[in-house]
């Protein structure tokens, strides 16, 4: 059968291709065409487009590149119709992914979405026309399958989060440190200033700023695959900081505390193991908004899971220089690193053993394999 997967951005690449190895194991005849990035492509699906020139971030950024996205979504609908295939795959991403859903719908397409909207932070109104133009949800987060059940009467599919089919089984790498010429048996704070450029711009300079202050460790940045050392590179002019890319895991395992943007990072830090401040600021008007129409009391995965205050939030005003110093110094503490321990045990029994992407594989499979 022919599969149509869409995801903007690196986290969606990354269960994305995951799910294309889940999907050829079921389906020996697969084939496979995606908006994506390098894993989708790996696993044998031709890239459309990559999600470099897909993803933008915050209220202000989204208008200023409405042109573009428009154009994208067009050639989207042009492409979908071109390939004609049996079924399409929503990964995250909703602002383009719901439009394409509710076009793809009238043209009888089979629409399948997996990793929901987060419509329980946000535009819960969406959830609306998931139901109406959806064939089927599969959830990642245990609360999900309640609040789209229970609140709205929409049937969905929990499967478990996909992280944990990735990140219990990922090796030790022992010669990480001579890979990248990082110092052996000094500490490792990981940065992880996110994905995107406009995040990176937000965030690295304050990392960097506040690196300064702790002589004894030192601090590796996780590269985003799609931005270039030179983009880096204006920010740590004046350092001695290296990069990794492809390399996240890896580094975090030799971490030993971790400054992550808010996003899916938070959680794979977590399961890691690997104390962390959690980060976010955007444009002024992009908070603005966003403090009005969103209605979570956390904005990392860890918290929203455990519905408690596990790891610290430092947001848009209270993200200073200070504060993380601040902080990042208290974390160090190995009476607070216990803690979070604690806490993080506590998360891995909620999510439970994994197995997401098979999950989900099987259940695509199936359901199309009834509908021919």
């Amino acid at each position: 059968m022919k599969y149509y997967l869409i995801s903007g951005e690196a986290s969606g690449d990354l269960h994305g291709s995951h799910l294309i190895k889940a999907l050829k194991k079921v389906d020996s005849k697969a084939t496979f065409r995606a908006w994506g990035g390098d894993l989708m492509e790996r696993e044998g699906a031709f890239l459309v487009k990559h999600y470099r020139e897909l993803a933008f971030m915050g209220f202000w950024e989204v208008i200023s590149h409405l042109p573009s996205i428009l154009n994208n979504i067009a050639l989207c609908k042009k492409d979908i119709i071109n390939y004609n295939p049996e079924v399409i795959i929503y990964i995250d991403y909703p602002g383009f992914n719901l439009r394409i859903a509710e076009w793809a719908k009238k043209k009888k397409f089979k629409n399948h979405y997996y990793i929901s909207p987060q419509v329980w932070a946000w535009k819960e109104n969406r959830v609306h026309k998931m139901k109406k133009n959806l064939d089927a949800l599969y959830v990642i987060l245990p609360f999900e399958k309640t609040f789209f059940e229970n609140e709205h009467q929409f049937s969905v599919h929990y499967v478990g989060h996909p992280l944990l089919d990735y990140i219990p089984k990922h090796p030790k790498n022992n010669t990480f440190c001579k890979d990248h010429t990082i110092i052996s048996g000094k500490p490792i704070i990981a940065l992880l200033p996110g994905s995107r450029i406009q995040e990176i711009k937000k965030m690295l300079p304050l990392f960097v700023k506040v690196a300064k202050h702790f002589s004894s460790y030192q601090f590796v940045i996780a590269g985003a695959p799609g931005i270039s050392k030179d983009q880096y590179n204006v920010f740590i002019v004046t350092t001695s900081m290296k990069i990794v890319y492809n390399s996240t895991y890896d580094l975090l395992q030799h971490s030993t505390a971790a400054l992550v943007t808010s996003g899916t990072a938070t959680l794979e830090t977590a399961l890691f193991g690997v104390p962390q401040l959690v980060c976010y600021r955007s444009s002024t008007l992009s908070y603005w908004i966003a403090k009005r129409i969103i209605k979570l009391k956390f904005i990392s995965l860890v918290n929203l899971i455990l519905n408690r205050s596990a790891v610290i939030e430092l947001i848009q005003d209270s993200l200073t220089e200070k504060s993380l110093r601040h902080h990042l110094k208290d974390l160090l503490k190995t009476s607070n690193t216990k803690k979070i321990e604690k806490e993080y045990l506590a998360l891995k029994t909620i999510l439970g053993k994994g197995g997401a992407s098979s999950k989900t594989a099987q259940l695509i499979f199936d359901k199309l394999r009834k509908s021919l």
